[in-house]
Parts: C-alpha cells; sequence; structure tokens
C-alpha cells in the first residue's frame, strides 16, 4: 500500500509543476502559495469532515509551535522559492534541482534520526536515481537552454533543502499524531504566514480564469490529496524513501506530457526512466537486521 501511495503522490506532483508554471504568469509566487495553500486547507477539511474525523486531535494547541515550522519549511519557503525560481529558470532544471531532496535528506537523517539512517546500497539508490533524471531532462535542456540566471537555481535548491528539513521534522516530532492534522495544520499555518506577504497586493491582482484554476488544481490536488500520501509515506517507509519521490516526478511529467500535450517519448527519456526506476528500488532496499545485538552496541536500521 505505501508504494501505491508512492506512485499516486508522483503522479499528482508530476502535473503540480505544469500547474505553477501556468499560475506564475498572472500572479505572485507570494499570492500563489497563499491561495494554494489556503485551497488546500479547505479541501483537505472538507474530506476530513466528510469521513466523520476531527480536524484536529486532542491536545492540538500544543502542536502549534511545530505546525508553524511544519508550514514554514514544507510550505511557505519552498512554494514561494520554487514559484519565484521557475520565473527564471527553466523547468527541466527546476526539476533536476528538486530532485535534490532525497540526496539533502539521506545526508541530514545520518545525524537528526539515527535509526533511520540508509544503507550504503540506499545512498548509492538516491545517486542513480539522480543521475537518471539528469539523462531524463538533459535533451529538453538542450534545445531550450539553462535558461535565466543562477539566482533562480539557487532558490529551487534552498527549497529542496528545506522539504529535507520538513521531513526530518515531521518524522521526528510528529510520531503519532494523525496524517490528516499534519496536513491540516501545515496547510492552515502556510496560509496564516502568507497573508503578510500576498494579502495587501490581492485586491490590484487581475488573474485569468486559466491560472487561478491550475493554482487551485495544485492547492487541492497537489496540496491537500498529495500531503495526506506524502506524510503517510513518510510514516510507513521513513524520511529518505518518501522524499524520493521526487526522483520519480519527471518520470510522471513525462508520462503527463504523452497523454495530455502528445509529446514523443525519446530514446534517452527512456534511459533515463530505466536509471531513476533503477535508483528507486535501490533506495527502497531495507537493510537486514542482525538476529542478536550486544547491549552496549544498539543496531541501526
Amino acid at each position: 500500500m505505501p508504494y501505491l501511495a508512492l506512485v499516486g503522490l508522483a503522479l499528482i506532483w508530476g502535473v503540480s509543476f505544469l500547474f505553477i508554471k501556468v499560475a506564475v504568469h498572472d500572479m505572485s509566487p507570494a499570492a500563489l502559495v497563499l491561495i494554494r495553500s489556503a485551497s488546500g486547507c479547505a479541501a483537505l477539511a472538507l474530506i476530513v469532515r466528510a469521513m466523520g474525523r476531527p480536524l484536529l486531535g486532542e491536545g492540538w494547541r500544543r502542536r502549534l509551535i511545530p505546525f508553524a515550522l511544519l508550514g514554514i519549511t514544507g510550505g511557505l519557503l519552498p512554494w514561494a522559492a520554487i514559484a519565484w525560481g521557475e520565473e527564471r529558470i527553466s523547468s527541466g532544471l527546476a526539476s533536476i534541482l528538486n530532485s535534490t531532496t532525497p540526496l539533502w535528506t539521506a545526508v541530514l537523517v545520518y545525524w537528526v534520526i539515527p535509526s533511520d539512517r540508509p544503507s550504503p546500497l540506499n545512498y548509492a539508490g538516491v545517486l542513480i536515481g539522480l543521475v537518471g533524471v539528469v539523462i531524463l531532462v538533459v535533451p529538453d535542456l538542450a534545445a531550450k537552454g539553462l535558461g535565466g540566471n543562477a539566482v533562480g537555481a539557487v532558490a529551487v535548491v534552498l527549497a529542496s533543502l528545506s522539504y529535507a528539513v520538513n521531513a526530518l521534522y515531521q518524522r521526528r516530532r510528529m510520531r503519532g499524531v494523525s496524517v490528516y492534522e499534519v496536513a491540516l495544520g501545515q496547510l492552515a499555518a502556510t496560509a496564516v504566514f502568507s497573508i503578510p506577504f500576498a494579502g495587501p497586493a490581492l485586491p490590484s491582482v487581475h488573474v485569468a480564469l486559466p491560472s487561478l484554476a491550475a493554482v487551485v488544481a495544485l492547492g487541492v490536488g497537489g496540496s491537500g490529496i498529495a500531503l495526506l500520501l506524502y506524510f503517510y509515506i513518510m510514516n510507513t517507509l521513513g524520511p529518505v524513501r518518501a522524499t524520493g519521490v521526487t526522483l520519480l516526478v519527471p518520470v510522471t511529467a513525462v508520462i503527463w506530457g504523452v497523454i495530455l500535450l502528445r509529446e514523443v517519448v525519446t530514446l534517452p527519456i527512456i534511459a533515463g526512466m530505466v536509471v531513476i526506476l533503477t535508483g528507486i528500488v535501490l533506495t527502497n532496499i531495507r537493510a537486514r537486521k542482525p538476529d542478536r545485538v550486544s547491549e552496549t552496541e544498539p543496531a541501526v536500521a
């Protein structure tokens, strides 16, 4: 079941970069973050209530600070940075840089959550998957160029690092909390924090219907539903494997391109997809725990 959720999440996020590209034509990154988080929060609240579940669990006030930190690291900062970066660099380059999230996670988890440390084979899988992403988008970069400037690229890299911090914080501090509550709390916090940046300019913004539809779809699907899947995967497979979904996103983006835009699948695309899938398989191979564990030297999973 977690791996089906992983595929579903990759399919949802695969089309998100297209929605972002459409939306930033008519609105600022701050406005995009506000509308995206607010629509996602509203949709998720309706889903939770329709399921007969409470919006927030007992003792939710004690989790306000964690929700705030999750909203900043998993919403406000990375969404604004990616939207701002995509105004300056190509979506192909953005997808490569976004795919460094599991690499950052694999590096940081070594010290932050020792029990979730990946094996050497898992680390190799992350690197192989990243190589596959490069192979996948090189033809597009060769045809369209890198575009933009280094500042836009740095913004997307910082977004990826922020996602990694978010994943590790959620894994460490929110264990045992319902994925519905975590997702809802993060989206609500993101919306609240984005109001001071986007609110004053909203009355003067004239947004075309396609852009508004894109950002609302991004909020409902790419944020509300996607976060439920993401936190579920996080709780079952761990942070490195959960953030590894960003390696699959370029693959699903190609699939959406074929379905929606009738794009042609070339040999480099097939090769890149094979390499990425190989990396994903290696990333998800769990190290076998020793049968007997010394009392003074605990095993690390």
